[in-house]
């Protein structure tokens, strides 16, 4: 049996905190889920048994800042998950780190790779408290603490790109023109916000719009689809899902119903 919600932040927290969401399982089988690139870093509190990472054969710490993904990944667990993470905005991790999010692309790190006492404790406590809208309340309480004030200049500049490429527009030197900014400022600005570079963060989004239209129009035909999320051709969007999660777009829908955690 399996239990997930989703819980949105308070208004004040929700220009960085896209939402909360809370898995749990109960059962003895095991199985493996595969994971896709979202466009979004989180933070992730195992309250029950970790899952284990089946390429790196490594089980996932404790409590860790996920950095941006650039592939899939196939994780395998049981039946006595109890997961609780905070998903982020795009641009929304620098609010509560100060960290080069720019290099954390791949990485999990903990309290303890951070020298983060704060969220040391925060672990500690969700671990001990059963009850999920007290770890809710925990968690946000804890970002309050850690929200700080950002260059809001290069914040609303990163922003307007980010709806900009919401909207389908992949063209960097555009973004960067919209964002007033030359191509390499741009580029090194975007990418210490996000976490990705504008590219890198582009063709994720365009993977995800593909997931959504799949997921709201069933119907829809390869041709189209690839039309209409700005791929070349269907054969660039068969190389470019098969990147990203490991299938070709008639693979994935065999093996899971289509999903976008960006756009959903």
């Amino acid at each position: 049996m399996e239990d997930f919600q989703i819980i949105y932040p308070s208004p004040a927290l929700a220009p960085y905190v896209k939402h909360y969401w809370l898995l749990k399982t109960v059962g003895g089988d095991t199985d493996v889920a595969r994971t896709v690139p979202t466009g979004m870093m989180s933070l992730i509190f195992h309250r029950g048994n970790r899952l284990l990472s089946v390429h790196e054969n490594t089980f996932h710490p404790r409590t860790f800042l996920n950095g941006q993904e650039r592939t899939f990944a196939d994780l395998q667990y049981d039946g006595q998950v109890n997961m609780i993470t905070v998903v982020f905005r795009p641009a929304g991790v620098r609010a509560f780190f100060d960290l080069p999010i720019n290099r954390l692309t791949g990485l999990r790190l903990t309290a303890g790779d951070m020298e983060d006492r704060e969220l040391a404790a925060l672990e500690n406590s969700l671990t001990s408290t059963g009850d999920d809208g007290m770890c809710i309340l925990l968690i946000e309480q804890f970002l309050f603490r850690r929200l700080m004030r950002l260059a809001e200049h290069n914040l609303k500049r990163i922003e307007t790109t980010i709806r900009l490429i919401n909207s389908g527009e992949t063209n960097v030197t555009a973004l960067a023109d919209t964002a007033c900014l030359s191509r390499k400022q741009f580029d090194r600005i975007f990418s210490e916000y996000v976490g990705a570079h504008p590219k890198e963060f582009s063709r994720t989004v365009r993977f995800q719009r593909a997931l959504y239209k799949l997921e709201t129009n069933p119907q829809i035909s390869w041709a189209a689809l690839a039309a209409d999320c700005g791929y070349f051709d269907q054969s660039h969007m068969i190389r470019e899902f098969r990147s990203l999660s490991g299938y070709t777009p008639g693979e994935y829908l065999a093996a899971c119903p289509p999903h976008s955690d960006y756009f959903s």
